[in-house]
């Protein structure tokens, strides 16, 4: 390892939350209520979300994994049929589509922006004209937004569905347009990691029809769920009239959420001055890669990676990553591509090569720390440790 002169002396974790006071507050009232699952913290946070992304109507659930999967059984995507997504996301977003009995059908990226290319899925559309294809899953990678123009000239050629998932994507717009009221569906994920948390959570958005479809399947198949049935106004009487899953989202996440969600302004505020201090920095080194923005974007920011271009160096992402620890910064990749993983090699017959742009970019990529409780001396520390390893280790 390189010498460094100002060595961070502890350790910057890669993406903690920023809770403040009033969370804390709100989730005390929440448990001295008579009301901590599904109820009317969770009523409220749904209609606030919906507002700010400009959707019909907005659910919230326990994680943007059932988000996601709620969603395809809302849309009655099942046996037999086919969707259309990208390798270059986490595994949760290609389980569902199984486990809804579906084939995913992977579709290479956009060697810019990382995110699933709509040329490419029209390649494989005209491919596949005898296979049941139902729906695009695009993913929103790192916060910036896929091409949903034309992505939605696709759905509405083809009559698909199109499913976003924006797990990353919270507060991000495309030409305008709020990311969570352009596709049929949007899924969000309010992980401890994203944007802004409930620890566990996530939301779906979308036409009115379609998310109470999407609110039956999420609490059993249930017509009504606890609070209409339990509250003083409330009727004891339900029916199931679905085979449907356990993802209701509970009050005490609600509670988190709503003080979260009317952070995000100044959250975004401080992701953006870190990245400043980053583009400035490492846009002057032509060892690495910094992210892109294409213009009618604007950006959610989740995450900020840097691509190695690594013969310009002499050491891999993987020791990159170690240098980086041994200066103790914290960083991640994102993502091991679907098509890598043991599962779905086994049981599709993947090669790396299948897909060659997420392969290629897979192997450079590092993302680093960006996160509204860094300060600037943080980024700074890490501008430092970048700076010093690409010195010690250029060609």
């Amino acid at each position: 390892m390189s010498g460094q002169t100002k060595p961070r002396q502890t350790f910057l974790p890669f993406s903690p939350p920023l809770l403040g006071e009033e969370e804390i507050i709100e989730m005390i009232e929440t448990l001295r209520s008579d009301w901590i699952t599904t109820g009317p913290r969770t009523k409220k946070f749904e209609g606030e979300f919906a507002r700010l992304v400009g959707a019909q109507a907005a659910l919230g659930l326990s994680s943007g994994t059932g988000a996601l999967h709620t969603a395809l059984a809302a849309m009655g995507i099942g046996q037999g049929d086919v969707v259309i997504t990208t390798p270059m996301t986490f595994c949760s977003g290609v389980h569902v589509i199984e486990q809804v009995g579906a084939t995913p059908l992977l579709v290479d990226i956009q060697r810019d922006t990382l995110n699933i290319d709509p040329f490419k899925i029209e390649e494989n559309l005209r491919k596949t004209r005898d296979k049941k294809v139902k729906a695009i899953l695009p993913v929103h990678f790192a916060g910036h937004p896929c091409d949903m123009d034309l992505i939605m000239d696709l759905a509405k050629r083809y009559q698909l569905f199109v499913l976003e998932d924006a797990a990353h994507a919270i507060p991000a717009k495309f030409n305008g347009r709020m990311i969570g009221a352009i596709g049929d569906l949007t899924a969000f994920s309010f992980y401890a990691t994203k944007n802004m948390t409930t620890g566990e959570g996530g939301m779906l958005t979308g036409s009115r029809d379609l998310v109470e479809k999407a609110r039956v399947y999420s609490l059993h198949g249930i017509d009504r769920d606890a609070w209409d049935r339990y509250s003083e106004t409330g009727s004891w009487y339900y029916e199931v009239i679905a085979s449907g899953f356990k993802y209701n989202m509970m009050d005490l996440q609600a509670a988190i959420g709503i003080h979260q969600m009317r952070k995000l302004p100044q959250f975004m505020d401080r992701r953006r001055q870190i990245v400043k201090i980053y583009h400035q920095a490492f846009s002057q080194l032509g060892e690495i890669e910094i992210p892109t923005e294409k213009t009618g974007v604007d950006h959610a920011w989740h995450l900020y990676i840097l691509r190695l271009n690594l013969e310009r160096l002499s050491l891999s992402r993987d020791q990159f990553i170690q240098e980086l620890r041994g200066r103790n910064i914290g960083s991640s990749v994102h993502y091991v591509p679907i098509h890598l993983h043991p599962y779905y090699r086994n049981n599709y017959g993947f090669k790396p090569e299948d897909f060659p742009v997420v392969y290629e970019e897979y192997q450079r990529m590092i993302s680093l720390p960006l996160y509204p409780k860094m300060t600037d001396e943080d980024a700074y520390d890490v501008v430092s440790a970048v700076c010093d390893i690409v010195k010690g280790f250029r060609r």
